[in-house]
Order: C-alpha cells, then structure tokens, then sequence
C-alpha cells in the first residue's frame, strides 16, 4: 500500500472509530473533499492534516502514524521506534 492509500485508510478508520460523519468535517472541509480523500483520489495538505485531525480531536501525527502504518504494515511500536533512532542517530532533542 502507497502513502496516499495508507492516508485514506487511516482517516476512514479514525472517522469512523470517533462516530463521525464525512458531514461533521463541514466547517473544515466539504464532504466531496473528504470523501476523495478517502478513496485515495487526492492528498491533502499539512494545514489540512491539522484541521481534519481537530475535528477527530486527535493529535495529527496521530493520524500521520496510522497513515505510515497503514502504508507500511506495520505496528505503531515498531514505526515510533524507528523515528525515536532517526532523530537519536542525528542528536534531535525535544
């Protein structure tokens, strides 16, 4: 599965997993938008990765995550241990 796909997998089950509907993204999106996002037709911008993930009332590298794991088939553990080396590789503090 490509990033695009993996996206549209994980906004879909986040969505739905919240109880909301393409229509309850109104204020930030119209639900055409929405709904090609879904189906993997388009992808959407950071300022919309933010306004999507505020809507679901999730943190956007949430959902950022389960598009990467979604993409990559892999356990959230095992992806937040690959980005924690990457930035240890590089001496990135936060």
């Amino acid at each position: 599965m490509n990033s695009r796909n993996g996206f549209a997998t994980a906004l879909r089950e986040l969505r739905t997993r919240k109880g909301l509907t393409q229509e309850d993204f109104s204020d930030v999106s119209s639900r055409t938008y929405l709904s090609s996002l879904e189906r993997s037709m388009k992808s959407p911008t950071l300022e919309k990765v933010d306004e999507l993930s505020g809507v679901m009332e999730v943190h956007p590298a949430t959902l950022l995550i389960l598009a990467y794991c979604r993409a990559e088939n892999v356990k959230y553990k095992e992806l937040l241990l690959r980005v924690d080396g990457e930035l240890k590789a590089m001496n990135i503090k936060t």
